[in-house]
This record gives structure tokens, sequence and C-alpha cells, in this order.
């Protein structure tokens, strides 16, 4: 924790130089979000629900996904840009050498404050919807939904950095994240509106079900122990895999003074 606030001050600093890019930000946020609430209105002209969602709970989905694509693009896609940068200039030694875990340092050194936008306006949408639900929202919701959100965060972390991770045997790594970049518009849906075969692959090859429609579930009262148990034991195998997947590469690595 002080290896990472030490750099998330450092990113804070570096970040405040250039100011305009808050507002830059911010009507990126704005104009997504309103682009997704425009087509969940225009849907909602001819129906009260999709796939047994209703708006409000809908809105809540989108908060959440919006959310998330603040978190991602707040801590882990900076970082995970640059480890494949390193992996491929042969400047990773800057990190091996250092005297703390490479992994924790490599996925620590990068912060874009001004995305935590997302974050705020995602939250806002939730709590939109969630005021617009007509049953109440208990605390045993609210405790499974920060539950779920947070393992969701770290699959979502494990995929990304098995993903960065890859460049250590590929050469065009950048290519596939901008593939996985483009996919996560899907999750602005819930994994219901899918045929069978993409709901599964959003949710075990590309865990965006358990990073968002899964915490959804959990604030509308849907989530099941089933549920709840699967996206644990999922996100414990896959941090263990992850973990593994890790070594192998820096086994594989040979830097520039090497």
């Amino acid at each position: 924790m002080k290896l990472a606030w030490l750099h998330l001050r450092v990113g804070i600093m570096n970040e405040l130089q250039y100011r305009a890019n808050f507002f830059i930000q911010l009507l990126q946020s704005l104009v997504s979000l309103g682009t997704g609430l425009v087509v969940l209105s225009l849907l909602f002209q001819r129906t009260t629900e999709i796939a047994g969602w209703s708006r409000p709970e809908l809105l809540i989905v989108m908060g959440v996904f919006t959310m998330i694509a603040g978190i991602v693009g707040f801590a882990i896609e900076p970082n995970m840009g640059r480890l494949i940068d390193d992996i491929q200039k042969g400047t990773l030694d800057f990190a091996l050498t250092k005297p703390a875990d490479t992994q924790l340092l490599v996925s620590v050194r990068e912060f874009r404050v001004w995305k935590l936008a997302d974050v705020v306006l995602g939250i806002g949408v939730l709590i939109w919807g969630a005021a617009q639900v007509n049953s109440t929202i208990q605390p045993s919701d609210l405790a499974g939904f920060i539950v779920t959100l947070t393992i969701g965060i770290v699959a979502l972390y494990c995929f990304w950095l098995m993903l960065s991770a890859a460049a250590f045997w590929l050469v065009r790594v950048g290519e596939i994240q901008e593939l996985f970049a483009g996919l996560y518009r899907s999750g602005q849906y819930p994994i219901a509106v899918y045929p069978g075969w993409l709901r599964f692959s959003l949710t075990f090859l590309v865990p965006l079900a358990i990073a968002i429609t899964i915490p959804a579930e959990a604030l509308t009262s849907r989530l099941t122990a089933a549920q709840l148990l699967l996206s644990l034991g999922f996100v414990i195998v896959l941090t263990i895999g992850t973990r593994l997947f890790w070594r192998a590469g820096l086994r594989r690595y040979s830097g520039a003074s090497a």
C-alpha cells in the first residue's frame, strides 16, 4: 500500500501539470455516457424490459460499467501499457532490479487521475438507477455488491496482466489489447441478452460478466450464493494462474542489460 500510494502521489503531481486534460476527459466521459443513455432510451420506447431487466436496473448496469471503465483507465490500462513497452524495449530491467515484488511494482507505476471522472459519473448513474428500482436495496445487497465489485476488478486486472505478459512471447500484443477495449463495450448490457456461447466467453474467457453484470445483480437482489461462490472460486484460480504465467514470462525475459 505504501508503494502504491507513493506512485499515486507522483502520478497526481504529473497530471496536475496538465489540468486541461481534466476537461477533455470529462467531455469524453459525458459523450460516452450520453450515447449509452440515448441507446437505452430508444430501446425502452418499444419495450418495458430487456432479458428480464427493467430500465432502472439497466441504469445500474450502465453505472457499474462506467465505474469499472474509470477504474481500468485510472490504474490498470496505463500500467499494462507501460509493461508491454518495457518488455519490448528491454527496459523492464529497471523494475526487476528494485527491492520490491516485480508484479506489484509494474502494477502501480502509472495512474491517470482524470479517468476518475468516469468513476464519479458511474456512481451518479448507479444511484439514479437504484433510486428508481421498485424494491428497496437491502444492506445484504450492498455488501454483496462491494464484494462482487472487488472480485470483478481483480478478475479484470488478472486478465489484463496476462494479456500484457503475453509480450514475453509475442510481438504484436498492443493490437490484442485494442481488441479487448472494443469488446469491453459489450459489458454495458447484462450478460443475459447474449446467446449462450457468448455468455460463456464474456464470463470465463473475458471476465466482463464477473466484473459488471454480477455486481449489478447483487445490487438488484438477483445474486445467488452459487454465483457468488463460483465468482470467488474463479477469481482465486485466475489469480494463481496469472501469477504462474507472470513468473514463466519473467524466466523468458531478456532485457537490455541481460
